[in-house]
């Protein structure tokens, strides 16, 4: 699993004074955050497999949108094939499959298969994406991902549980939705603003995730705004504050409790 570098060597040049966390503290707190921003990166990439299929266009009859869809898959990929197949009179599915090999997609590599579900029409159009027979990273989600359109709002959603990347009995849950920003597309773009509660749960019980204005560029693990906080379970309060600083280089600043921030350079 990727970690976040020095953040205990942090502690060495930056902890000190009376309000300063200790160096057990540091270090509980890097393990804490490594999980988050694990759990938060497979979040992450299930709302990029939205991106391998064309947004549906709002007035297209959603037969023909689906059909133009699924040919134009494998010129675009290919290491994948489509094929559609319709529901009911008022839902068409496209299924998508990648090769046994897998195949890399925004930094992702994706095997097994994934079924999106168009239901409505051309004034409005709900997308849902079953990630359950999907593999991201090698790693299996039970995952729903979908999309709203064509009516008052554009709505954004992932709903992802799973194992954590690398820490063996412990699972997270997170309830995300996606942030839109001015001149950002929707989906395929080239940023991601993810927010949402969430939880992780290990040996030593449940600690409460909460999500706020994680922007990722699409493909990067880390996030380079935004904030995670925890309420573990033992009753502290992490806080991971994400900062860009350069291209592919920032800084995390994490404040175990009310004591003195400890201010991690990463890359990403």
């Amino acid at each position: 699993m990727r970690r976040i570098a020095c953040l205990s060597l942090a502690f060495l040049a930056a902890a000190c004074g009376s309000d300063a966390p200790t160096k057990e503290e540091v270090e509980a707190a890097r393990v804490k955050v490594e999980r988050a921003v694990a759990a938060a990166h497979h979040v992450r990439g299930a709302l990029e497999v939205l991106g391998v299929l064309p947004v549906y266009t709002c007035g297209e009859p959603r037969r023909s949108f689906v059909s133009h869809a699924a040919e134009g898959v494998h010129a675009r990929y290919a290491c994948a094939t489509a094929t559609v197949e319709a529901h009911d009179a008022v839902t068409d599915a496209v299924v998508m499959r990648f090769d046994e090999g897998g195949c890399d997609i925004h930094g992702l590599r994706f095997t097994g298969q994934v079924a999106f579900l168009y239901r409505g029409g051309e004034d409005l159009m709900e997308v849902h994406a079953d990630l359950r027979g999907l593999s991201v990273d090698g790693h299996n989600l039970q995952a729903e991902v979908g999309y709203g359109t064509c009516g008052d709002e554009t709505r954004l959603f992932a709903d992802v549980e799973g194992g954590v990347p690398g820490r063996e009995d412990h699972t997270f849950h997170i309830d995300g939705r996606v942030g839109l920003r001015g001149g950002v597309p929707v989906i395929g773009g080239s940023e991601m603003v993810l927010d949402g509660p969430g939880t992780l749960t290990g040996p030593d019980g449940t600690d409460r995730l909460t999500l706020t204005s994680l922007l990722y560029d699409v493909g990067q693990y880390l996030p380079k705004e935004g904030t995670a906080v925890l309420e573990t379970a033992d009753g502290h309060r992490l806080e991971a504050h994400f900062q860009e600083v350069l291209w592919r280089v920032g800084k995390v600043e994490v404040t175990v409790d009310d004591k003195e921030p400890v201010t991690v350079p990463i890359v990403r």
